[in-house]
């Protein structure tokens, strides 16, 4: 019976997000919350400008009322024993807590950017500078949270168990932390063409769903599940031609979590393989602004890398169904490690 408990909450979080475009949207349009659009953009980009934006609240009321709703069933329905059993333990509950209060937390920030594009036509948002010192620091407070409540190991592959409070282990919370604010960005990057961010990353989350369940971690299995549907709920309105975009408060809520997975099972590393296509979308940044600067030409048409495509002639829709197919290879082969180890 445990395992009809995830399906149970992830329809509820397909049928609450999909059910909620039908008056979030025209609401977003009331109070004129669109996408300003950059000139340097793909011209074609510029028919979206007005398109709402902070659609990233469907699914992110979707998740957590799938969650509350998931986790009523597990305390009333045979076979829910597991999820509650787990939640029992002081240390399981305030890890799930912490990650969905980074994810919150990283949305709030997100939130604050869409702000000022919707609200001042600005479509920088914030300074980089700001943006950084709030991630750091949301990511920080995570990371302490998450050892006080024990996490004190972690898993690399070919390696096993590495001590995380003596040693060479300690060397693994300053890279934690920028691990963090990378991939929150990579996540905040990948969300350019309609449909993309959120394709891969329901992608991404049925690896943590099985990775969870495989591992158990019952209370992040079931937060997977409410993830899932929610995504799929939204995809309705924002699959090509989108009628929403989740926007920076839906990008960095989606970071915050999917890192949270990652920490959750206390296999982060495996977030290179599972989030492959995220890596893959902050490095082709990186590496046309090195290239760039050295020699004043472009390796690519334009980043992040979605774009490059897109001006090869590539249609959005094609762009998402290839990253997505690549985001489940990374998946797989990041599952293979779970297996195997």
């Amino acid at each position: 019976m445990t395992g009809l408990i995830p399906i149970i909450t992830a329809v509820i979080g397909f049928a609450v997000t999909a059910a909620m475009g039908i008056f979030f949207i025209p609401f977003l349009k009331k109070i004129h919350f669109g996408q300003t659009i950059l000139d340097i953009g793909p011209k074609w980009h510029k028919s979206k400008e007005g398109t709402p934006i902070m659609g990233g609240f469907m699914f992110m009321i979707g998740t957590f009322l799938a969650l509350c709703i998931g986790f009523f069933l597990a305390s009333v329905m045979p076979g829910g024993q597991q999820i509650i059993g787990e939640m029992a333990s002081k240390d399981r509950l305030c890890q799930l807590i912490a990650g969905l209060v980074m994810a919150l937390l990283m949305a709030g920030i997100g939130f604050m950017d869409d702000y000022i594009k919707a609200v001042k036509k600005q479509n920088l948002g914030l300074k980089a500078s700001q943006k950084t010192f709030l991630q750091l620091l949301v990511a920080a407070g995570y990371l302490l949270t998450m050892l006080l409540s024990g996490m004190k190991y972690t898993f690399l592959p070919f390696i096993g168990r590495v001590d995380l409070t003596s040693g060479l282990g300690l060397l693994f919370w300053p890279i934690a932390l920028v691990f963090i604010y990378g991939f929150t960005n990579a996540v905040n990057l990948t969300d350019g063409v309609d449909g993309l961010a959120t394709s891969v990353t329901f992608v991404v989350s049925l690896f943590y769903l099985v990775a969870t369940a495989t591992l158990g971690y019952f209370g992040y299995n079931l937060a997977a599940a409410a993830l899932i549907g929610s995504l799929v709920g939204f995809l309705v309105w924002n699959l090509h031609p989108a009628k929403v975009f989740m926007g920076d408060t839906g990008s960095m809520f989606l970071g915050g979590i999917v890192v949270a997975f990652a920490f959750a099972i206390e296999r982060p590393v495996l977030l290179l393989l599972a989030g492959i296509l995220y890596f893959a979308e902050a490095m082709s940044v990186v590496i046309q602004v090195a290239y760039y600067k050295r020699t004043k030409k472009r390796l690519f048409k334009m980043s992040p890398i979605h774009h490059h495509f897109e001006m090869s002639g590539w249609k959005e829709n094609k762009i998402v169904v290839i990253f997505s197919l690549v985001a489940l290879i990374g998946c797989i082969a990041a599952m293979l490690f779970i297996i195997f180890e």
